[in-house]
Order: structure tokens, then sequence, then C-alpha cells
């Protein structure tokens, strides 16, 4: 998987400066406006390990976000799963708050926090959260009749059960979602640090775009593809593992 996720990529970014190319040879651009192949190369030379680093810089935010996230959202979806008036109010709470854009507030964020490693990873948590807490708020609130209806019978039925019941099956939707969140918790980072930051991949794209570098950006996007793939690589092969571990357990 960590292998396939890193050439699908090269191939959508081949493909992305192929594009760029022919525009910039049917216009007939300058380099100013649209760098050639041998000023990328040289700029990535220049740039690609300091840009590698400042990666790295996001993906910790990008872990540590995404995984405060995953634990809000199992905590607020298993408190929601119910029908009852706290679990439909939690859901409609959860419904409005996700109306309102996150770059919108990340401004305000920063006028209260200021910069530094908290509004970063407060943002990327809640950009990477929402999304989260919607998927696992429908898995918890849909039940599995045919299995809980037994336990419901026999008085064996518990919350930690029922939630266990919807979690196994559902287990390759949750599975999905986390891995995907993983896209969103990035690009959140991102975001943050490019409204307002002294560190991380966001912060240099931002100084590229003032100084109309679009060689550095393009550098900038590679790094961040490459990492993430990596990333989401690696969180797919381990929910693999984990459905694996998860549908040979009951025979053992």
């Amino acid at each position: 998987m960590l292998s396939r996720r890193i050439y699908q990529f090269l191939i959508v970014y081949i493909l992305a400066i192929a594009g760029l190319l022919l525009v910039k040879l049917s216009l007939g651009l300058s380099d100013y406006v649209i760098p050639g192949v041998s000023l990328i190369i040289d700029t990535a030379g220049e740039t690609a390990r300091d840009y590698f680093y400042d990666v790295l810089n996001t993906l910790r935010v990008t872990v540590i976000g995404q995984i405060i996230s995953i634990i809000l959202a199992f905590t607020v979806g298993i408190a929601g799963r119910k029908s009852s008036w706290i679990g439909s109010f939690i859901k409609m709470t959860a419904y409005n708050i996700q109306a309102y854009p996150i770059v919108a507030l990340a401004p305000i964020i920063f006028i209260l926090l200021g910069d530094g490693f908290i509004p970063r990873l407060l943002i990327a948590s809640m950009i990477c959260y929402f999304p989260l807490l919607l998927s696992v708020l429908g898995v918890m609130s849909s039940p599995v009749k045919d299995i809980e209806h037994f336990y419901i019978a026999t008085g064996k039925m518990r919350w930690q059960l029922e939630v266990k019941i919807r979690a196994f099956e559902n287990l390759s939707k949750l599975a999905t979602v986390i891995s995907g969140s993983a896209t969103l918790a990035m690009a959140g980072a991102i975001v943050a640090e490019f409204i307002a930051a002294d560190a991380g991949i966001g912060y240099s794209i931002r100084i590229a775009l003032y100084q109309s570098d679009l060689a550095k950006i393009l550098v900038a996007l590679f790094m961040i593809g490459i990492v993430i793939s990596a990333y989401q690589g690696l969180l797919e092969s381990g929910s693999a593992q984990v459905q694996k571990a998860w549908d040979i357990a009951p025979e053992d």
C-alpha cells in the first residue's frame, strides 16, 4: 500500500508538471511565470533538504492533531449514538458547527492565541475532527439489529458491547475515514502555517509566494505529497493489519 500511494502521487505530480509546461510552451511564458524543468531541478537541489524538514515539522502537528481528533470524535460519537435528547442535541451541535468554515475561524484563533505550536495544532485538529465526527456518529447511531437483538434478549447488552459490535461491523468504513483524515489534518496544519506561523511547510510556501517563486512552491508541493502519501500508506497498512486481526480473533 505504501509503494502504491507513492507511485500514484508521482503519476499525478508528473502529469501536473507536464500540464504546466504545456501551458508555458503554448503561451510562450518565461521562467519567471512558469519555471522550466532545469530551474525546478536546480531549485530542488537548493531547497529540498530544508523543505523536507519543514514537512516533517508540519507532519508532527498533523499526527498529534489527528490523534486528538480521533479521540474526540469517538468520545462524542459514542456519547451521541442514542436517539435520546442528549444524543439528538450532540448531533445537532456537530452539524451546526460543521457549517462554519474553519479557515474563517483561523484568524480569530491566531488573534487570541498568537503564533506558535498550539494554534497550528488546534486548527489542524478542528479541520480533521468534524468529518471524523460525522462518520463516527453515523456508524455508532446505526444499530446492527441481527446481532444486537440476541444480546438484548438475553439481557447481556452493555454500552461497551454495543459500541464494539457497531465498530466491528463498520471497521472497514472507520479505517477508511481515519486514513483519509490524515490529508485533512495535514491540510489544516498547512493552512494554519500559511495564515500566521513561523515554522512548517505552510510558512515556507507563504514566503515563496511573496517572492513569486513558483519553482519553490512546486518543490514544496512535491515534498508534501511524498510525505503525506507515505504517512497514508502506513495508516492503510496498519488498518489492514487491524482488520485482519479482528477477522481472525473470533476463530481463535
